[in-house]
């Protein structure tokens, strides 16, 4: 049986890698976006795009009773915990009542499709430094309605495996970063670099926090994470998605330089600090590599390169 896969979210980072990863193993994929990005969606064959406002349960539902999916992949999301702040009501519409309507709608089918939900480590909160590397067994304390947006999921996927027999994975994912990517301390100082390397820019990287320590996994690991849960995942299971190895964000920019050839001034700026930051965001990934096989392939200098890649080619 032809595996046909609806991804929600399609217009996002790591859904618009997924789409083509699932696309690349053959797979029929059905992307369902809310609204156009700047960026053209790819023409490739079993490849199709459709209008998506997951707020919409009539529509979410016809989609799903359309084209019949065996897969779902929920990435669909409001998914900045700065927007969340300042309209939890609208983050909640998306981030919960939108995967209820999706989980409803894939209740209704007679042949129910493997549901994989994009979770997130915010639903963990400030973690003692005695409970590093966070394991899924580490209550959940959002700091955030961003994160308690995705605790919702977590135990609505949860709720429909045990209720209704959905066959749900939950996949609680970690820094991830990769090209394309915005928002996130590898990207800013990627663009920063090439920005000066074209003479865009004075040769000076604004900076935040550099004493942090975070732990970036590729976005082609991400992808690969989220294939190897819907397929070997244990239903009903929350599984993190983390690289192997933290590193001080600091350590990360001089990397970035050096991979760049740029010769530039760092320069810490006031609007770039946070007023509260982790010391550290690490997960513990003994769960999912132990039940899928799943383990993180790219080192941080390849996914610093592929990125300096990318933005000198769209700069």
């Amino acid at each position: 049986m032809k595996r046909i896969a609806f991804v929600t979210g399609a217009e996002g980072f790591i859904g618009s890698h997924f789409i083509k990863f699932l696309q690349a193993k053959g797979w029929k994929v059905i992307g369902g976006y809310l609204q156009h990005s700047s960026n053209s969606f790819p023409k490739l064959p079993d490849l199709h795009f459709t209008q998506c406002d997951l707020r919409n349960g009539q529509r979410v539902t016809q989609l799903l009773l359309e084209y019949q999916p065996t897969h779902i992949f929920h990435f669909g999301a409001q998914s900045l915990p700065t927007v969340s702040w300042a309209d939890p009501v609208w983050t909640f519409d998306c981030n919960v009542m939108g995967s209820l309507h999706l989980l409803e709608a894939a209740r209704r089918m007679k042949r129910p499709p493997v549901v994989v939900s994009a979770c997130s480590s915010a639903e963990y909160g400030h973690v003692p430094p005695s409970a590093v590397p966070v394991t899924e067994m580490q209550p959940l304390q959002p700091l955030h309605p961003y994160g308690i947006s995705k605790v919702c999921l977590d135990l609505l996927a949860r709720e429909y495996f045990l209720d209704y027999g959905i066959p749900t994975v939950n996949v609680r994912l970690f820094n991830t970063t990769g090209p394309g990517k915005t928002n996130d301390a590898p990207s800013d100082f990627v663009r920063q670099l090439i920005g000066i390397r074209k003479g865009l820019q004075p040769p000076i990287v604004e900076v935040g926090n550099l004493k942090s320590r975070r732990a970036f996994l590729d976005v082609n690991d991400t992808v690969r994470g989220f294939y190897f849960a819907a397929r070997k995942g244990k239903r009903g299971e929350a599984y993190n998605l983390c690289a192997s190895e933290t590193y001080e964000i600091g350590n990360l920019l001089r990397t970035a330089i050096r991979l760049s050839g740029v010769k530039a001034q760092i320069r810490s700026v006031p609007r770039l600090m946070r007023p509260s930051d982790e010391r550290i965001i690490f997960g513990s990934t003994e769960k999912i590599r132990r039940d899928t096989g799943w383990k993180p392939l790219v080192s941080i200098e390849q996914s610093l390169k592929s990125m300096l890649d990318y933005w000198h080619r769209v700069m």
